[in-house]
């Protein structure tokens, strides 16, 4: 197995967004982790099933450097960086953005228990 596969949390990009429309994941992984260490680490985290795992490294960008103002610069390569594209059984899902219908839902909550506590409030001063 894997030393460590760094599943924190999906990617939060407009990509991975679109993605999950197709009930697809991308996680950051390990370079030496393995398709099915990915799905059991993603089942065991996040209680879900996993039918598909595709993988791909990206390579390093080339990344230019200098030993100073006349030595001639060289030229080194960042590290390669490998993801995973899960994609989960239909039902399934894993909370990566929130959505604002449910911001506007519990807002509008709070503000009717907001408004009732003023208005019971006001109601015991003019008994008083």
């Amino acid at each position: 197995m894997a030393e460590q596969l760094n599943i924190l949390e999906p990617r939060a990009t407009e990509k991975s967004y679109l993605e999950q429309t197709n009930r697809t994941y991308i996680f950051p992984v390990a370079l030496n982790a393995s398709k099915q260490d990915v799905a059991k680490m993603v089942e065991k985290e996040f209680n879900v099933t996993v039918t598909d795992v595709r993988t791909l490294i990206r390579d390093g960008k080339k990344t230019k450097f200098s030993k100073g103002k006349h030595a001639y610069p060289g030229i080194t390569h960042r590290k390669d960086k490998k993801y995973a594209y899960v994609t989960l059984k239909k039902g399934d899902f894993i909370k990566v953005f929130d959505t604002p219908e449910e911001d506007n839902k519990t807002s509008a909550k709070d503000a009717k228990a907001d408004k009732k506590a003023k208005a019971d409030k006001n109601a015991g001063k003019e008994n008083k």
